[in-house]
């Protein structure tokens, strides 16, 4: 019987190691994408108890995190959120090593968040670099990580934060007529890109809902079930998938860069943003967030994206059509030509780690539904 995704695609990252047992992209700073490359890996060795992905991960966050706590490479006072992502590491190598250091570190990046600049009404500028600015990006990199660190550290206030983060961004952003959320929003109107109305970007991006997605079922996993405002955030997650799935492409049951405009000329189905759909559906689906058709959905675009843009050989695992990356900026303006123009490739982190983590959700959904056949 051939191998999970996971495993084989966990497997090629390794694979691709020196011989000190460090991987090149994943050993050059700390930052977001190899959090979540290293946090994927983790999740595959915890599920499936392979101990080498946990001694990968610690191998290489061990590179970073100092006897002290303090993080070689991390800044507080940039206030960056997209320098908390690798943090979400440090809870499973605390419970692991109880090595002192690891919780320390913790609280460094909890104190920047709790000291974070913000708009008039509380939410996390995206950067220091990018003020009054709210990204979608910036609610993944932050909310689950502070959410865990609510559970962990018995600090039930900072589930109030979390939630006030998480409905606020949606509040600002959200498209009344198709329910898709804009990329970001400028509370001061003053970016090139901000709707001088609403401060809102111009278009929907996958990979900026799909951030966004992973940081509402992954902060609802920590979340206390009579936290007043649990109900709401899954409220919010049910509608916005409602909204995914009226612009998933009818054959692939994926979805295109940009997300409302089909096969526009210059659009196309994205892996990255779809991988992050199909993780928070199926994610949802098995923790009973969401409501039909999301386990079907789910099921759907991970056929759809293995059969098109998986492909395997003698190297490993090969994952195409990923977004290399965009922004919002001077010179990245949010519009249509913009998001088309940024380069497609393969193999990259910010699209495998994705995948892999969908790949596990849909095994663990898979599994569960078996184990409910076997029990009828």
């Amino acid at each position: 019987m051939s191998q999970p995704w996971s495993l084989k695609t966990t497997a090629t990252i390794i694979n691709q190691a020196g011989d000190d047992g460090l991987h090149e992209e994943l050993k050059k700073r700390w930052a977001y994408v190899p959090g979540m490359m290293l946090m994927a890996i983790a999740r595959t060795g915890e599920i499936y108890m392979h101990e080498e992905c946990y001694d990968f991960m610690k191998r290489h966050m061990d590179l970073f995190i100092r006897e002290d706590g303090r993080i070689t490479g991390y800044r507080l006072e940039e206030y960056n959120l997209d320098q908390i992502n690798q943090g979400k590491n440090l809870f499973l190598l605390m419970e692991r090593s109880g090595e002192q250091r690891y919780e320390q570190a913790a609280h460094l990046l909890a104190a920047q968040l709790i000291g974070h600049p913000r708009t008039s009404e509380g939410g996390f500028w995206h950067k220091k670099v990018y003020p009054f600015q709210m990204w979608l990006d910036g609610l993944y990199m932050s909310s689950p990580f502070l959410a865990q660190y609510a559970q962990v550290f018995q600090r039930p206030e900072l589930f109030d934060e979390v939630a006030h983060q998480l409905l606020l961004v949606e509040q600002k952003t959200r498209d009344p007529y198709t329910g898709l959320l804009y990329h970001g929003w400028d509370e001061a109107r003053e970016q090139v890109w901000a709707n001088p109305q609403t401060g809102c970007s111009a278009n929907f991006w996958s990979r900026a809902l799909g951030w966004y997605a992973m940081a509402l079922v992954d902060s609802l996993e920590f979340f206390p079930i009579d936290h007043p405002k649990r109900g709401t955030i899954i409220g919010i997650f049910e509608r916005m998938c409602s909204a995914l799935y009226r612009v998933q492409e009818e054959q692939s049951g994926l979805w295109f860069q940009v997300m409302d405009q089909g096969f526009r000329e210059g659009n196309y189905l994205e892996t990255s943003g779809s991988g992050m759909f199909i993780y928070a559906l199926a994610k949802g689906a098995r923790l009973q967030y969401l409501e039909n058709p999301a386990r079907r959905k789910a099921l759907q675009a991970y056929n759809g994206l293995i059969e098109r843009y998986v492909e395997e050989d003698s190297e490993g695992v090969h994952l195409h059509n990923i977004c290399h990356g965009a922004g919002l900026s001077l010179d990245r303006d949010g519009s249509y030509g913009y998001y088309i123009r940024e380069k497609r490739v393969s193999d990259i982190h910010i699209g495998v780690a994705p995948f892999i983590l969908a790949s596990l959700e849909i095994e663990r959904l898979q599994e569960l539904g078996n184990r409910s056949d076997r029990h009828e």
